[in-house]
């Protein structure tokens, strides 16, 4: 096996450990948020019609923030985001069918997945570094 096969698989592996602590830190930041929102609407400082779009706003904030961790910790830009994202979404499917013993996408998941998606993918956007300029280039002879 040379160099460059052992590269390969250390970088598989540094990207699929980013993306899912990338969607683990996703899924806290939307159990968060939740937990803020679900005690203002108990106080009464939101309406209880609002639930579902403040489920998404809270998958949208935790795909970024998890997007914005993978983004760093693989350098993958938009195709890291979405994949955390995918990573958020499945995490709160598998959470949903443990808690509810049923899985129904009728149900509003296509916006939990579109909102986790979106989050995901403006943290993969937002979170590329600009290129270093070679100095090289620049350097008189």
């Amino acid at each position: 096996m040379g160099k460059r096969e052992e590269d390969q698989g250390a970088k598989a592996i540094r990207w699929g450990l980013g993306i899912l602590l990338g969607g683990v830190l996703a899924l806290g930041v939307c159990l968060l948020f939740l937990l803020g929102a679900s005690a203002a609407i108990s106080g009464g400082l939101a309406g209880l019609d609002l639930t579902y779009q403040i489920t998404i706003v809270g998958c949208v904030l935790g795909g970024f923030a998890g997007g914005l961790l993978a983004v760093l910790r693989c350098g993958g830009g938009l195709a890291a985001g979405l994949a955390t994202g995918v990573v958020l979404f499945l995490l709160l499917l598998t959470l949903g069918a443990l808690c509810f013993q049923e899985v129904s996408l009728e149900q509003g998941s296509i916006g939990l997945l579109c909102g986790a998606l979106c989050g995901g993918a403006a943290a993969g956007l937002t979170g590329i570094r600009p290129r270093k300029s070679s100095r090289k280039k620049h350097r008189k002879r």
